[in-house]
């Protein structure tokens, strides 16, 4: 492996241009076709195979009159003095914008306030108390992200002459559901990271080759995702996760390679030297190359395990990132060396090249080995002290509430957070997440005796606020009635209702009945993906330990690695929900509306930091092991190789945290939530388990740590990441050059 990397990375600095053009012919290429083929992305979530899928499948099917996957509105009045709605100036608006709407384009059904039906029973939404909230109800021929701007622009302006009038007036549902639009985030987390760069370079031209190979990595990976929706359904996240993990990553592992690149050029001292500089080049790719390639096939591993959940929007985010951990380590290894190559002796400042001309320049910095001395001399102290404070973070933990977000975890500015509030006020929580209950009629079932079974069934169960009239489809083989329930659509009470009522509904004899709606399919999302956790776990930790037997040829170091980021998960998790969950420092962080954490955040979020941690393992371990197997003792191999790779690690370290953390403030709560969490999975790890307890437990171990049985050893694969192959080939090729010139001299 390090001898093909050496090859590649020499090849790609002496023939650059020839890279360069190739990779500008394929992101160019990328580019022209999402140009061509960009869709809208999917704000929808699916999970094919659950029953509440299959139960909106089935209902879009017999009731197709409902349009069941059309977008939604809630126009939602409000007097602001608190008169009632049913009278006066205020009735006419309504009644004007209720005209407005009939006429909308793309309008399905207008659903009236003051609606009734045949028999005047009233069927609109006008609050029982003070009536001085109404909802005005809509439903469009097609889904949000169909919709024309047209349409989205007359609801706007119907909206507006309403508010014109002195009402309240808010909307709420997913007609107006916006995509998150990144920019700033990314632009405040590469310029924290540049900052960052330019400290540990102290070169700003080399500061910037990992930004430029990044920030292209993820042009060419968003681009590919834009292309992939002509053809697909894709998340909204989609695009916004893999941008945040191609950023970090995209920088960490040019960072390496560039690091070595300028120590090997340091050290052999001939900077002004072409021929050196591509020798050099080699080498750093060679090394530090080797363990990119071995963390960014950690990180793929760790991502693709999450196929093993079966929820397609997320294997399609995992698959997205995953391909862009490829990318990132495709570019570090070609088009970070080729420019490299047209950088040449300005990767130093002149202040650098003059120290290295005069032998004084060293950049093998002090604090690392300081720190692996400390720690080496100290290691119970140190990994008690980690230990307990990782464990005492992890406490929120034990209290974590899992749920999908709705309109009332969103900021107060936005419209549907508003309405959502007023539909509270004046209804009651659940009528923000209403359930359908959807019968498949047995073959000869009268339609209406199982309507008024469904009925009777459902007014015994405790939780329900309103039970709608039920009514069959027109072919008298489907029956459907809307539930209300008496709870807000992410509280607990809710989840154990929709359980609740599909244990009373199982025993009917006279239909296939099933719970659907989006409160019912989220639950469905939070069960499937809490099933998947622990075989999830199982996958990822199993081929990932595989990985790190294979790269570090020992046992305990795969499992003391393993067990330090399950530290990192639950103390970031704790962080999570003291922050998010709790509202600890809510303001600081943004949280405007503490509540559960969203389901599939435990579980990405394991997929994420395993493979970031095991990033830093790689990169810190490799140079510790290098010390190892050239005879320096368990401890003195630590204090080496900490010297070596603490200050880089670092660095990489501070540029993935700040990543994360801008996307913090991004103004969606999951997006949020997912950087918070990043960004204190990251520093912990980082900090406290690779820094700390891992040299900490592996001095306690001493040789023990690097044991590994006589037949195992044998049997696996020499990837030679630490190069040692490539050194020893490398030096006899030089030492028979030497005695070639020596012969010519004679």
């Amino acid at each position: 492996m390090a001898t093909f990397l050496y090859r590649l990375g020499r090849g790609s600095f002496r023939l650059r241009w020839l890279v360069l053009a190739v990779w500008v012919l394929v992101i160019g290429g990328v580019g022209a076709a999402a140009a061509a083929l960009q869709q809208e992305t999917s704000p929808n979530l699916t999970l094919p195979g659950t029953e509440s899928q299959e139960a909106f499948d089935l209902l879009e099917e017999r009731f197709p009159d409902q349009n069941a996957d059309g977008a939604t509105a809630q126009i939602v009045f409000a007097s602001e003095d608190g008169s009632p709605l049913t009278e006066g100036e205020a009735a006419a608006t309504i009644e004007q914008t209720v005209a407005e709407m009939e006429n909308s384009p793309q309008i399905s059904s207008v659903t009236s306030p003051f609606a009734t039906d045949p028999d005047g029973n009233p069927i609109g939404m006008i609050a029982p108390e003070g009536q001085d909230i109404a909802v005005l109800q809509v439903t469009y021929t097609e889904s949000s992200i169909e919709l024309d701007d047209a349409t989205t622009d007359y609801l706007e302006a119907a909206v507006e002459d309403a508010r014109d009038t002195g009402l309240t007036v808010e909307v709420g549902g997913d007609v107006l559901q916006e995509i998150p639009i990144g920019g700033i985030t990314e632009l405040i987390g590469i310029g924290v990271a540049l900052l960052v760069l330019i400290v540990t370079f102290g070169a700003l031209l080399a500061a910037g080759l990992p930004i430029v190979t990044a920030v292209l990595g993820v042009m060419l990976t968003t681009a590919g995702i834009l292309a992939a929706t002509s053809f697909m359904d894709v998340s909204e996240d989609t695009g916004t996760l893999a941008t945040m993990i191609g950023l970090a990553v995209g920088i960490d592992y040019a960072l390496f390679i560039l690091s070595r690149y300028r120590n090997e050029l340091a050290a052999d001292g001939r900077v002004e030297d072409k021929a050196a500089r591509a020798e050099a080049m080699g080498r750093a790719v060679g090394t530090a190359g080797s363990a990119v390639f071995f963390a960014g096939l950690t990180v793929i591993v760790a991502l693709m395990g999450l196929s093993v959940v079966n929820i397609p929007f997320l294997t399609e985010m995992a698959a997205a990132a995953a391909v862009t951990v490829l990318i990132a380590v495709v570019i570090a290894v070609t088009l970070l060396p080729a420019l490299a190559g047209f950088a040449g002796k300005r990767v130093f400042t002149r202040r650098q090249r003059a120290r290295i001309a005069e032998g004084r320049h060293d950049e093998k910095p002090n604090g690392g080995r300081r720190w692996g001395g400390f720690v080496t001399r100290h290691p119970i102290l140190v990994g008690l002290i980690g230990i307990l404070g990782l464990g005492t973070v992890a406490i929120p933990a034990a209290d974590l509430e899992l749920g999908m977000p709705d309109a009332g975890s969103s900021s107060e500015d936005n419209t549907a957070r508003r309405a959502y509030d007023l539909i509270s006020e004046g209804f009651g929580a659940g009528f923000n997440g209403q359930l359908y209950i959807v019968g498949d009629l047995d073959e000869g079932a009268d339609p209406m005796a199982a309507a008024q079974n469904v009925t009777e069934d459902l007014n015994a169960v405790d939780g329900i606020a309103v039970v709608g009239q039920a009514f069959p489809n027109e072919a008298g083989d489907t029956v459907l009635v809307t539930v209300i329930p008496e709870t807000a659509p992410a509280e607990e009470a809710t989840n154990e209702l929709v359980h609740e009522i599909r244990d009373v509904l199982a025993d009917s004899g006279d239909a296939d009945w099933a719970v659907t709606g989006t409160t019912a399919l989220n639950i469905d999302i939070s069960d499937s993906l809490n099933d998947a956790l622990v075989p999830y776990m199982l996958v990822v930790v199993g081929l990932a330990t595989l990985i790190l037997l294979l790269v570090f040829r020992s046992i305990m170091v795969p499992i003391t690695a393993t067990l330090g980021f399950v530290l990192s998960v639950f103390a970031s998790l704790g962080a999570l929900v003291a922050v998010f969950q709790w509202g600890w420092m809510g303001d600081l962080f943004g949280v405007e509306q503490p509540g559960p954490i969203m389901s599939m955040m435990p579980i990405i979020m394991i997929g994420l930091v395993f493979g970031l941690a095991m990033d830093y393992q790689i990169f810190l371990f490799t140079r510790v092991r290098e010390a190892y197997v050239h005879g320096a003792d368990p401890k003195a191999a630590i204090r080496e190789g900490y010297a070596h790779s603490t200050r880089v690690v670092v660095a990489a370290a501070l540029i993935m945290i700040s990543v994360f953390a801008a996307f913090i403030f991004s103004g969606e709560v999951f997006i949020a939530a997912m950087g918070f969490g990043l960004a204190a999975a990251v520093a912990f790890d980082a900090f406290v388990v690779r820094m700390a307890i891992i040299p900490a437990l592996m001095s306690i171990l001493g040789r023990a740590g690097w044991w590994i049985p006589k037949w195992l050893d044998r049997i696996l694969p020499n990837v030679d990441v630490e190069g040692e192959k490539l050194q020893q080939r490398l030096a006899a090729e030089t030492e028979t050059g030497e005695r070639e010139l020596v012969g010519a001299a004679k």
